[in-house]
């Protein structure tokens, strides 16, 4: 009886380990999108209290950077 318990046991633990690994995955996942996101949104804010400023400043370097070519 006991080989019966084991051919029936070891499938449904490699189930279950199968389900657990995915679950992490998937929330390591979207833990990293998270935050990726929250970063996106903290640089984007800075982006746009500059304006216009900003926006000359990169074309004055980029222009410089043609002509140093």
């Amino acid at each position: 009886m006991e080989g019966a318990a084991a051919q029936i046991a070891v499938p449904i633990l490699g189930i279950v380990a199968a389900a657990a690994v995915t679950f992490y995955t998937v929330s390591f996942m979207e833990l990293r999108d998270k935050s990726f996101e929250e970063l996106d949104d903290k640089y984007s804010e800075f982006d746009e209290e500059g304006g216009g400023r900003q926006r000359r400043a990169r074309r004055r370097a980029e222009r410089g950077r043609k002509k140093a070519k």
